[in-house]
Formats: structure tokens, sequence, C-alpha cells
């Protein structure tokens, strides 16, 4: 006939019970809870302090003893788990000797360095379970088989926590062994966020039951859950804080940029305005240069006409000229001077516009005045084939 189940244990209960073997020393979970199940659960009545006060000194020398003799051993004959090479290799040769001694059905196990899988767990706030695999143990195998790889544990270590393992005959293992200093195994350590930094707030030492397991582990979250919260709280806090500084930093760029993109408008239209004006100015300078230019050019051109012949002379030409502005001038010039004469004639009446030309009426024909190459030398005014009295046309090609 099946033995009936034990009932469930309250919160007080847990906490009575995980106290009671803190206090005491004992390994087994169920002789602590069938000690406080006889005494009605009054741990205070069942132990007393004189009962703390006889234990608490012979519990204090037996691990004042074990520290002082692991810590004369390491320099007496160093333990070559000491160095750390490749901490990643001796998880995952940890996850491949655990799956061909107890096979594929387990917790997940987190394959990276003990600082990854403390980071992770701080990155995501969740609670991290550390498990000491002791190779050489008498109980490894019962929990590893009976415990750790059932269903119920497995279904509860996947969705509650990160579960990170190793054995301590691996140099990582053994380096995580030094820093949470087990006293027994199976060894299991809760690890989580709390007050900012990663604290162990719950160890089991020792074979216990799935059943047990999951309500050890269940009281110890439940009980630090305040702090967990409070942890994401205040990251809330700093994220939103964080996104709400970096949103007014993005409008301060984006207002500084625009304020910056003004400037250089206004920098570049002011420029373009100075290089206009410059241009304007520059300009004004050469029309001025020019103008000088044309007025010299047409005092010398006047200066060096030779005098106008007089009335009566024989071979002379009078000649009237027809200004672009309907102006006449009338001058006198010998037969043997170059067309030459005329055009300096002309150019040098501020009338005359810059560029011109000199066309008789009828038959119309455009004078040969100035030099070119196939006739270097203009003809004269007799072999241009003009009379004693001649109208010429002034032409203007300044637009020209």
């Amino acid at each position: 006939m099946a033995a009936p189940e034990e009932p469930e244990l309250s919160q007080a209960q847990t906490e009575k019970l995980l106290q009671f073997q803190d206090l005491t020393g004992l390994e087994s979970m169920d002789q602590c809870r069938r000690t406080l199940e006889q005494h009605n659960w009054n741990i205070e009545g069942l132990l007393g302090w004189s009962y703390y006060l006889i234990m608490l000194p012979f519990r204090f020398t037996y691990y004042t003893l074990l520290d002082i003799f692991r810590f004369a051993l390491r320099f007496i004959r160093p333990d070559p788990r000491g160095r750390v090479t490749d901490p990643v290799g001796d998880v995952v040769a940890f996850i491949h000797s655990f799956e061909e001694k107890y096979g594929r059905s387990h917790p997940v196990f987190y394959q990276g360095t003990y600082s990854q899988a403390l980071n992770d767990a701080k990155r995501e706030l969740r609670y991290l379970l550390v498990y000491l695999h002791g190779d050489d143990h008498q109980d490894t195998d019962e929990f590893c088989r009976s415990t750790l790889c059932t269903e119920e544990v497995i279904t509860f270590l996947n969705t509650r926590m990160l579960f990170w393992a190793c054995s301590t005959s691996k140099p990582e293992g053994y380096r995580v062994s030094q820093a949470l200093r087990e006293n027994t195994y199976p060894f299991l350590a809760m690890i989580m966020l709390k007050d900012r930094k990663m604290t162990v707030v719950g160890r089991l030492e020792g074979l216990i039951q799935p059943e047990d397991l999951i309500n050890q582990l269940t009281f110890i979250m439940d009980a630090n859950q305040t702090y967990l919260m409070s942890e994401r709280l205040e990251r809330e806090e700093r994220n939103q804080t964080q996104v709400l500084r970096q949103q007014q930093d993005e409008a301060y760029l984006a207002s500084l940029r625009a304020d910056q993109e003004k400037d250089r408008k206004k920098r570049e239209e002011q420029e373009q305005r100075r290089q206009e004006e410059e241009k304007v100015r520059m300009s004004a300078l050469a029309e001025e240069r020019r103008r000088r230019t044309l007025e010299e050019e047409k005092e010398r051109k006047s200066e060096c006409l030779p005098p106008e012949p007089p009335a009566d002379d024989s071979e002379s030409v009078k000649i009237v000229f027809k200004l672009p502005n309907d102006t006449r001038v009338e001058r006198r010039f010998l037969f043997e001077q170059s067309l030459t004469v005329i055009y300096d004639f002309l150019f040098s009446l501020k009338e005359t516009p810059e560029k011109f030309q000199i066309v008789t009426n009828f038959p119309r024909r455009i004078l040969p005045c100035l030099p070119t190459e196939e006739q270097p030398n203009p003809p004269t005014l007799k072999e241009a084939g003009l009379s004693r009295s001649e109208v010429l046309f002034v032409q203007d090609l300044t637009d020209d």
C-alpha cells in the first residue's frame, strides 16, 4: 500500500525549516521536517538560545579549521584547477559529460562562463541558480537522476531562472567553488541582483527531493521578489530618464542643427550679396576705366589728326557725316589721306559710339577704314572713289 503524501508546507513552515537546518547543520531536509513536526513546528521551544549557544562554538571551530586547512593546502600543494585557461570549454565539457551519464533530459544549462551568466542575469533581472557538481560525492548520482532531471524540476527551472552548472573538477567550476565556498554536495546557490550587486540569496546543500527543491527555491524567490521588483522599477525609471535625456539631447541637437543651417544660409546669402555687390562695384570700376581709356584714346586720336585743309584747296573733299543720334558733322579732308583719318576723326568725337562703321548711301557700301590681314593699309579717299562732296553715314556697332 502506497504511503500517504505529505501535506504542502506553508511559507512560515518553510522558513522555519530552513532556519532549523541552518542552525543544526543537518543535511537531510526530511529529518529536519520530521523533527519540527514532532514538536508542532515550535522551533523556539525546540532549540532555545542554550542549544544555539552550545552548537555555535563547534560549528565556528569546524568551519574555521576547514578554511585554515584549505588555505594551507594551497601553498603546500597548489591545485592545478586554480589556473582557468578555457572557462567556456570547461562548462561545455561538463555538459557533454553530464549528458553522457544522465541523458539529454535535463534543465537547460547556460553555455557560457560563470561571469557571463552573472552579467546576463543582471541585465535581464532574472534569478541565476548555480549548481556545483561534485563528481566523487556519494549523493551526486542520486541527486542528478532523481531530482535534477525530473520533469517537474526541469519545467520549474527552465521557466523561472537561468541555470549555470559546472563540475568542481574543472578549473572554472573550482574557481566558482572557491568564491561560493560550499560545504558539501550537491550544492545549489540562488543569485540575484540585490542592492545593485549580484548577491547570493539562498544556498541549498546536500541531497534534496524534487518537491523540497521546488518549495525551497520558490520560498527564496518569494522572499526576495520585492528586491527584484524594486530593481525593475529603478531600471525602468533609469531607462525612462535616459530616454527622456536622449530625446532632449536629440531635440537640442536638432535645434542646434536648425540654427546652424539658418546661420549657414544667412552667411551664404550675405556672401552672395557681397559677391554681387563686389561684382557690381568691379563692373562699375571696369566701366569707369573703360570710359576713361576711351576718352583718353579719343583725345589722343584728336591730337594726332592732320589739320583740316582750306575750303579752296582743289585736292580737298568735303564730307558731311550723319551720326546715329541724327546729328550732323562736317569736315574737309585731302584726297591723298587714308580712310583711317576719317575713322580717327569720327572716333575722336564725343557723340560717336565706341564701335562703328562708315557707310556710303548710294550705292551702299562699307568703307574699309581699318587695317585687316588682307588689306593692312586702308585705301585713300581718292582710291575709295569719294568725290569732292560726300554724305557718309555712321553705323553704330556697339551692341554687336
